[in-house]
This record gives structure tokens, sequence and C-alpha cells, in this order.
């Protein structure tokens, strides 16, 4: 039974220039992804607010905190030769942190998460323990876990499972066609508010993405909130919610990303996303804090000039720890 979307977060007027902001909202209040990483402990979303800040849609005056971070990651750019789109949001404050955050990369397997949440959204308990099965001509490259099941299957929610936590491929088609392709999962998104996503294609021709091109993009911002509104806001119920989190959590292509970029003692569930062209790689995590503190959402997208460039995974946790510095 498909349940009832969180409130639609508003969004900006118009694009934001590519700069960074530090604000206070509310006042007050086709390839694997990567090397195997270790499965980061289990942990529920309690410590986040029952109705997540939302962002703001103006950017106030500019303090000179921002321009230390800014600075920060235009070094990063230079250093890397390559363009850095970030948005991160304080669940608990409200504050935020974002460069480019309005500009358009190829989301590529990060998109897996975002289905992962439309489906638990879309069945019960009954439906994801079901057994789903597909066909040889189903299989497409990558797909460690689903290739080997080909001839019985696997419940919807393990299938789901591989989506995330190795980035499967034809788990992720899967998951896509219970969901009405993707034309049905951008339904979806939008549902939540995301008035930007646009999810065209299946795996693996959803990575053949070209600078200037809208299918198959997203911007750091939109895809740090709708994942905020699957893991941590109520588009989700509260069991839901921790499954989605649970298989971020178990990710194993994260170790050299966001992990890579917050101190010892923080746990970091993730979605890495590399479509194998112009140095794309992206990351997007829940973050949390140790303590009480309530969990962040991180949105970190990259990709450089050349179509054969390399993308490279300390761009990705440089600034992941820019963050931590200036937000926590």
């Amino acid at each position: 039974m498909r349940r009832p979307p969180s409130p639609a977060v508003p969004k900006p007027a118009a694009l934001v220039p590519a700069a960074l902001v530090l604000v206070l909202a509310g006042c007050g209040a086709a390839v694997p992804d990567g090397e195997p990483a270790t499965s980061a402990p289990a942990t529920t979303s309690s410590t986040a607010p029952a109705t997540p800040p939302a962002t703001p849609d103006a950017t106030p005056d500019a303090t000179p905190d921002d321009a230390a971070a800014q600075e920060r990651f235009a070094a990063l750019e230079e250093e890397f030769d390559a363009r850095l789109g970030l948005f991160a949001l304080d669940t608990g404050s409200g504050r935020v942190l974002a460069h480019r955050a309005d500009e358009r990369f190829a989301f590529a397997s990060t998109v897996k998460a975002l289905a992962a949440g439309a489906v638990l959204a879309a069945t019960t308990d009954e439906e994801l323990d079901a057994v789903v099965t597909w066909d040889e001509a189903d299989l497409v490259p990558y797909s460690p876990v689903t290739e080997q099941r080909t001839r019985d299957g696997l419940p919807l929610r393990e299938v789901a499972r591989a989506a995330v936590t190795v980035s499967d491929n034809t788990a992720a088609n899967v998951l896509l066609e219970r969901l009405g392709g993707p034309a049905g999962l951008e339904a979806d998104l939008r549902a939540l508010g995301d008035a930007t996503t646009e999810v065209e294609d299946v795996e693996p021709a959803l990575n053949d993405v070209v600078p200037g091109q809208v299918a198959n993009t997203s911007t750091p911002r939109a895809l740090a909130e709708a994942l905020r509104a699957y893991a941590l806001g109520g588009a989700l119920d509260e069991e839901d919610r921790a499954q989605l989190l649970e298989w971020l959590h178990g990710n194993e292509t994260g170790d050299e990303v966001v992990r890579a970029g917050v101190p010892d003692g923080w746990v970091v569930g993730d979605k890495t996303g590399r479509s194998g062209d112009y140095g794309n790689l992206n990351d997007v995590a829940v973050v949390h804090p140790p303590g009480d503190r309530a969990p962040w959402v991180l949105a970190v997208l990259t990709d450089r000039a050349d179509v054969d460039a390399e993308p490279d995974p300390a761009l990705v946790a440089g600034a992941a720890r820019v963050v931590v510095e200036h937000l926590g």
C-alpha cells in the first residue's frame, strides 16, 4: 500500500549561482561504484526532528565563514581540476552548507537509494518479502547478486538491498520496473517536492550523460532533500526508514568517499554513484555525528571536463572534510 509522501520541501525560485552559502534555516531550529567497504553499524533516525527544517528560499549575505569555506571548495576544484557540487544540512540546527548546489550533474547510481526509498513507500511488508524473478535477457553488466539468482529470484527486499549495498544494476532495474519505470520513480520524486531530478533511462543507459544534458541528472540540493525525505522525513513510516538506513549503512562501495572525510566514531550511511565518463563520482549520505546530535544529510557530486578523465575519491572525501570543519 502506498504511503502518503512527506510535505514538499520549498524549492528556490531560481537557480543559485555557483557559490557557497552557510545559513541558519528558520533562525533557530554501468560500472561498479568502488571497492567494497566495511559496513557501518545500523542505527535509527531517532535523533532527527519529526518535521525536518526546510531550507530557505533566499540566501542571506555571506559571512566571513562563508568566504573561508568557499575558498576551500574552490581550492579543491583547482587541485583536482574538477567541478564540485555540494549540499549539506544539519537536520537538528537547520544549518546549510552549499556549493554549486543547483547545478546539474549525472546522478549515476546514487538514484538507486531513491528507488529503494520509493519501493519501500509503495509496498507492504508482505510485498517486500515476496519473491520476484527476472530472465537471463534482463541481466545487464555489473549485477553480482542478481546474476547468481536468475533461476530462483529473490525477495523484493533483498533485490533492494543488492541495489543499494553493492550497486547491482539488474536489481536497480527490477526496482524501477516495480515503480512503473523511470517515469514512475520520477513521479514519486515529484510527489516529494523534487521538481529537478530527471529520470529517463534504466541501467546502464542512465550513465550516458554528456555536459549540458538534463536527462539522468539532478542537483546536490535535490538529491539531498529527496534522501532526507525517505531516510529521515515523513515519506516512510518508522520501520521502512529503519530498513532504508540499514541498507545505506551496509553500503560496500563508500569507504573512500564521504566516510573517509568524517572523524572516527561518526556513522555514515551512503550510496555512491559513478557514471564512467567525465570523471563523475558522487556520494549521497546520511551522516550521524556522535552523541545525541541530529543526523546530517549530505550530497557531493563531482565531474571533470575530459570525457576520459578518471574520478578521484579524495575530492569527495576532501569536500566532506570541509563540511565537518565548517558545519560541525
